[in-house]
């Protein structure tokens, strides 16, 4: 079928003939098509912003394909064509509209922790609404299993959150189970590890002391190398902190479970040169310092997050549903509802 444009649907668009018919044309189209695989190609290598490089073909893509289904005529003779073509319009707008708005990043949490609002990395279009600070959950420990040479099992991470009503509740999420909360999902990752929890008294600081966990690398994955260099608060020394057990977590002739060594220490190194201090710490133990009191209270496990957020998601899927259906509606009202041999 030749699908014609005609003088009166131009003249009465309020457009110049000319443009329409650019905007409108499967030169244009292509054209387009080329300018995204372009921006995926430049987003992929890194020279250029992800968002307009994907965002912009798709909004000229919905303009391209609008102005088609205002101009042609067979469109809107046919409502199951054109109504596909309509969900194909609402599709590419909101693949460009989640590009805009979508957020996915990272956190670690440590056994008993709870959320603050803040992520350890993240990636967001500019017009994300950033409403992390408003929910609210607890890591509360996590079991992974172990088949025979390390092969990793599925994650469990018991978990408390605050739901909109205020009320905490509890449950268990994974890998593939999210936490569904204020619009975002948060799943567990493969990242988790050992967490050394230290209190720090200033000298001269009235209050409680300040409690915190340094997150070692992730294990097993960075089994002989559980030593990490951080600062201490409130303007502290530098310290390099390496925890150190002898006894076997993850055995990979048999099945195991990830788990806290039984009996472990950690290595403090405070300084350089002649002004180091090099000490050895079991929990409860205290190491007095020029500038205050590290006391070392035990060891706890981390985990780690991934979180994402895109609300065109369910309106991407419905769009799909609803031109898949619009399509079967127009092949069955062209093929099938006619007999196949008309002579017989």
């Amino acid at each position: 079928m030749e699908i014609r444009t005609t003088p009166d649907t131009l003249a009465s668009s309020g457009m110049p003939r000319g443009l329409l018919s650019i905007l409108a044309s499967l030169k244009f189209t292509l054209v387009i098509l080329f300018a995204l695989a372009g921006g995926v190609l430049a987003a992929f290598r890194g020279d250029a912003d992800p968002l307009w490089a994907l965002a912009l073909p798709l909004g000229l893509f919905a303009v391209n394909l609008g102005t088609a289904v205002v101009l042609h005529p067979a469109f809107r003779r046919q409502p199951p064509l054109l109504l596909f073509h309509l969900a194909l319009i609402a599709l590419v707008l909101l693949l460009a509209v989640g590009r805009l708005t979508y957020l996915k990043g990272h956190l670690e949490l440590t056994e008993g922790e709870a959320f603050s609002g803040e992520l350890a990395g993240w990636q967001a279009g500019p017009w994300h609404p950033w409403r992390l600070d408003r929910v609210k959950f607890i890591n509360e420990g996590f079991r992974i299993d172990y088949a025979p040479g390390v092969k990793r099992g599925p994650t469990s991470n018991v978990i408390a959150w605050q739901d909109a009503d205020g009320i905490w509740r509890r449950g268990v999420i994974g890998d593939d189970q999210p936490l569904l909360l204020g619009g975002y999902r948060f799943y567990t990752s493969f990242n988790k590890g050992f967490a050394p929890t230290f209190a720090w008294r200033r000298i001269g600081r009235m209050g409680d002391p300040v409690i915190g966990s340094v997150h070692l690398p992730s294990y097993p994955m960075h089994e002989y190398s559980q030593a990490r260099a951080w600062r201490l608060p409130e303007g502290g020394p530098a310290l390099w902190t390496q925890l150190k057990f002898g006894e076997v977590i993850l055995d990979p002739d048999q099945a195991s479970t990830f788990r806290l060594p039984e009996k472990h220490s950690v290595s403090i190194r405070v300084g350089e040169g002649a002004s180091e201090i090099l000490r050895e710490m079991r929990p409860g133990e205290v190491l007095r310092l020029p500038e205050g009191e590290l006391s070392y209270l035990g060891l706890r496990a981390w985990m780690g997050y991934t979180v994402f957020h895109d609300p065109t998601l369910p309106w991407m899927l419905a769009a799909v549903l609803f031109a898949v259906a619009c399509l079967a509606w127009h092949l069955y009202s062209k093929y099938f509802a006619r007999p196949w041999n008309r002579e017989a």
